[in-house]
């Protein structure tokens, strides 16, 4: 086995949490790499940004929400080898957002009970953080 450093990633996700416990899922949109798999909202930390303030970036653009910093809170990490990069990706929870969750940018949304995320197929990334929500909620 080669020990090639590949290039690590930083990407923030959100389980965005509804009255009901149920989590959003996002489909990730044809043309994109993992197309047509569910995966947590977030996107790519931007360099200079903390990933507090990429989440809030990217559930603005991604879902046209408005999350506030002191309302996302930091619960568990992902850490994965893909092809070409390290995936770093911390997961955090949010129960309270202003606005109407819209796809924008995903070819669906689905708000799922905890009990049933394993049902719908993930990348790679995504699928460890399923049972951590599991057991929390």
């Amino acid at each position: 086995m080669t020990d090639t450093a590949l290039p690590t990633v930083l990407v923030v996700a959100v389980a965005l949490i509804d009255v009901d416990g149920r989590v959003l899922i996002a489909k990730r949109p044809e043309g994109k790499k993992l197309a047509g798999l569910w995966e947590f909202p977030g996107g790519k930390v931007e360099p200079g940004e903390r990933p507090e303030q990429a989440l809030i970036r990217e559930l603005k653009e991604e879902l046209g929400i408005d999350v506030s910093e002191n309302c996302l809170s930091p619960f568990v990490f992902a850490s994965h080898a893909y092809d070409s990069f390290h995936l770093l990706m911390p997961l955090y929870l949010c129960r309270r957002w202003d606005g109407v969750v819209t796809a924008r940018e995903h070819d669906g949304l689905a708000w799922v009970k905890p009990s049933k995320l394993s049902d719908y197929p993930m990348p790679p990334a995504d699928e460890p953080l399923v049972a951590w929500l599991r057991d929390l909620l």
